[in-house]
C-alpha cells in the first residue's frame, strides 16, 4: 500500500458505522473505534475521556511500547495539559513561527540550489525534504547543528514498528538522554528556542525537569512528520500532472491546496493515542462503559461525506475545509502553524524552481517506509 491510498480496513470499519469495536496488534483487550468527524471532534473535546487515565494501562495500540515519557503532554488532561503546553507557547505563535519564515526559507534555498547545481537525478526525499524539516525542527528547538543527525535516526526508530520494540525503546531513553544534558547546559539562561523555554520554565518551577524531557521529545518527533507529508504531497503532484499544472497557473489556489492535501493524504497508519472513560457515556449511538479505551480516526473524519463533498476526491479549492489533519480539542497538534509554514515553502520550491520536474523511475518502483506510524516514500527520485 503506498502513502496516499486510504486503508482498506478503516474504510470497512467506516461502512460498519460511525462507532466499532477494534483490537490492535500490541497491548491487551478491545477498544472503541470513533470515525464520523462530529463525533471525533466530540470525543477530543470531552473531558469524561482522559489521556490521563491511559498511562500505565496496557491498552490495545498498534505501537511496541508507548512514545511518551512519564508526564508528557501527549498523556495529561487539563489543568496540568494546559500548563505544560503554555510553557513552549511562545515559540508556536504566529510571531514566533513567522520569526522563523526567513532563517526557514534561506535553509531551503541552499539545499534547493545544492539539488539544481549538482543536476538531475536528485533523491527529493534525501536531498531537501527529509533534510529541511529536521533542520527547521532543530533550529526550533535549539538543537546544535552537531546532533540533527542523531536526532533524525532517534526519530525513525521511535516511529517505526518495524524495528522492534527494544530498538525503538532505547532510541527513545537515548533522545530522552540527550535533551536532558542539553535542558542542564541551559538551566535559567531562557532564550526563544524551545529548550531555552523549557530550561526557564523548570528553573522557574513552572514545570518539572521530567515534563520538560517529555515535551521537547514529543515535538522533536512531530517535527519530522512534515517529511513525510511533504513526500506524500510531491508524489501525488508527481503523478497527477493536473495537480500541478494548476498549481503552476493559479498560484493563488495553493494556500487552500495545502489545506486540502493535508484532509485527503492519510499520513498515519492506523490511529494515534487513545483514551479512556472515566465514566459511562454515549457515542454515536454507542453506550461506552467507565474504563474502556476510545479512539479517533482523524483520517476517517477528514472523509466524512456529511461534511466534505466528494470526500475521496481532490479539490485544492476546497472551502470551507475543516480538516482535522493536526487533530482537535485541547490536544490540536501544537506545531500546526511550523508544518504548514514549512509545506507552503516546500510547495513554492516545487512548483516553482523544478520546471518540467518528472519521476526518474517507474511510479511502482518506488518504496514506501516499512512499519512507519507516519506514512511516507522512502525516496523520490526525480528529474527536471
Amino acid at each position: 500500500m503506498t502513502g496516499v491510498e486510504f486503508d482498506p480496513d478503516l474504510a470497512a470499519l467506516m461502512r460498519e458505522g460511525p462507532v466499532t469495536r477494534i483490537r490492535l496488534p500490541h497491548g491487551e483487550g478491545w477498544a472503541w473505534l470513533v470515525s464520523r468527524h462530529a463525533d471525533v471532534r466530540t470525543v477530543t473535546n470531552d473531558p469524561r475521556l482522559s489521556r490521563r487515565a491511559v498511562a500505565g494501562s496496557d491498552v490495545t495500540r498498534l505501537a511496541p511500547h508507548f512514545i511518551p515519557v512519564d508526564g508528557a503532554v501527549g498523556f495529561e488532561d487539563p489543568p496540568d495539559h494546559t500548563r505544560l503546553r503554555r510553557a513552549v507557547a511562545p515559540a508556536f505563535t504566529s510571531g514566533g513561527v513567522e520569526r522563523l519564515r526567513e532563517r526557514a526559507g534561506a535553509m531551503l534555498d541552499e539545499l534547493v540550489d545544492g539539488v539544481l547545481r549538482d543536476g538531475p537525478p536528485a533523491d527529493l526525499v534525501a536531498r531537501v525534504l527529509a533534510p529541511f524539516p529536521l533542520a527547521v525542527v532543530c533550529e526550533l528547538m535549539g538543537v546544535p547543528a552537531e546532533d540533527r543527525p542523531a536526532m533524525h535516526e532517534w526519530t525513525s526508530l521511535i516511529l517505526s514498528s518495524a524495528e522492534g520494540a527494544g530498538r525503538s525503546e532505547r532510541a527513545r531513553n537515548a533522545m530522552c538522554g540527550h535533551f536532558e544534558r542539553l535542558l542542564a547546559e541551559r538551566h535559567g539562561t531562557g532564550g526563544e528556542d524551545v529548550i531555552g523555554l523549557l530550561s526557564a520554565a523548570v528553573a522557574d518551577g513552572e514545570i518539572t525537569g521530567a515534563e520538560a524531557v517529555g515535551l521537547a521529545l514529543l515535538i522533536q518527533i512531530g517535527g519530522e512528520a512534515v517529511t513525510n507529508n511533504t513526500g506524500n504531497m510531491a508524489y501525488l503532484l508527481l503523478t497527477r500532472a493536473e495537480l500541478m499544472d494548476r498549481l503552476r497557473r493559479e498560484p493563488g489556489v495553493r494556500a487552500t491546496a495545502v489545506d486540502e492535501l493535508l484532509r485527503w493524504i492519510p499520513h498515519r497508519n492506523g490511529v494515534g493515542l487513545c483514551r479512556i472513560a472515566t465514566e459511562d457515556l454515549t457515542v454515536g449511538g454507542r453506550r461506552i462503559r467507565r474504563g474502556e479505551a476510545v479512539y479517533v480516526s482523524y483520517l476517517a473524519a477528514n472523509r466524512d461525506p456529511e461534511v466534505f463533498s466528494d470526500p475521496d476526491g481532490i479539490a485544492l479549492d476546497r472551502s470551507p475545509n475543516p480538516h482535522v489533519a493536526f487533530g482537535y480539542g485541547p490536544h490540536y497538534c501544537v506545531g500546526a502553524l511550523l508544518a504548514r509554514l514549512e509545506t507552503e515553502l516546500l510547495f513554492a520550491a516545487l512548483v516553482d524552481r523544478f520546471p518540467g520536474m518528472r519521476l526518474a523511475v517507474p511510479e511502482d518502483e518506488l518504496r514506501w517506509r516499512p512499519g512507519a506510524l507516519i506514512r511516507g516514500p522512502e525516496g523520490l527520485p526525480v528529474v527536471w
